[in-house]
């Protein structure tokens, strides 16, 4: 058995003090019994514009929000997603939105880029983002061998795309880890039914960590973070505001849904990732 936390908080344009809160969710999550613990999307800064993420980028391997990470896991002793780093893309201007995955001896296991970017003009209210604006797409999915099972990576916008997770599962998927900064408009209609389909569909656990609260943007992002079993159960979950949820991951509970309702197996048509 092992106990998964999902974060929640609600970043604002202050480095600082979104990492000070960081490490106080993290030690309450410790305290816990958490030795998984995933970080919301964005963690380290929610700024009043979308290019604020180019100025905190780091080198791939090296910077303060890497260092800041890996200190945390060792320290707590625990295994970290550690939500979404702006690391160095390969067009100027441009960040990758990186995932990154630490062990409890604070070494970096696992990297995702996020692959599908959030260029929508939301209904009613006159909300529009780009992120390709000054985000660059990831290309690969991953998914990483830990003592709690195969965690595969996703962020945010990645949820509403079904056969990125079917990639995730036919290379062993167990846990998906999802940070995320779903909009209040779209995650009031969205967030829980995708949420617990992808954890239904490929019956695996989902831990899915959000942003929830107001920024200094103007902008409002959902929250309602949340622990979701194979048969689609909600384990945990936090509506609104900075905080932690805990649950225990089961794997012969996993096991025994897959074996009994092996839909998986049942599938009869397969994806393969676009180059």
């Amino acid at each position: 058995m092992s106990f998964v936390a999902a974060i929640q908080m609600a970043s604002g344009p202050n480095v600082g003090a979104n990492l000070l809160e960081v490490e106080r969710l993290i030690a309450q999550a410790a305290a816990e019994g958490a030795n998984l613990v995933v970080l919301p999307e964005n963690f380290a800064l929610m700024g009043e514009k979308d290019d604020a993420l180019l100025s905190i980028v780091e080198e791939e391997g090296e910077g303060p929000l890497q260092s800041f990470l890996a200190q945390q896991a060792a320290r707590y002793k625990l295994w970290l997603v550690g939500g979404t780093v702006p690391l160095r893309a390969s067009e100027t201007g441009k960040v990758r939105a990186a995932c990154l995955l630490f062990d409890a001896s604070g070494r970096r296991v696992a990297r995702y880029d996020k692959l599908h970017l959030f260029d929508v003009s939301l209904p009613g209210g006159g909300e529009r983002y780009c992120e390709s604006l000054t985000i660059e797409p990831g290309r690969e999915v991953v998914v990483a061998d830990t003592p709690f099972g195969k965690i595969g990576l996703a962020v945010c916008y990645d949820l509403r795309f079904p056969e990125l997770f079917r990639c995730l599962v036919e290379q062993g998927m167990e846990i998906l880890a999802l940070p995320s900064a779903f909009t209040a408009l779209t995650g009031r209609a969205h967030w829980e039914p995708l949420v617990r389909a992808r954890a239904i569909e490929n019956l695996c656990y989902v831990v899915a960590a959000g942003q929830g609260g107001f920024h200094a943007s103007g902008r409002t992002t959902h929250g309602d973070s949340m622990i979701v079993d194979p048969w689609g159960v909600v384990l945990a979950r936090l509506p609104r505001g900075s905080g932690v949820i805990t649950a225990e991951l089961d794997p012969e509970r996993l096991r025994s849904t897959r074996r009994n309702f092996p839909t998986i197996e049942h599938r009869r048509l397969s994806c393969k990732l676009s180059s």
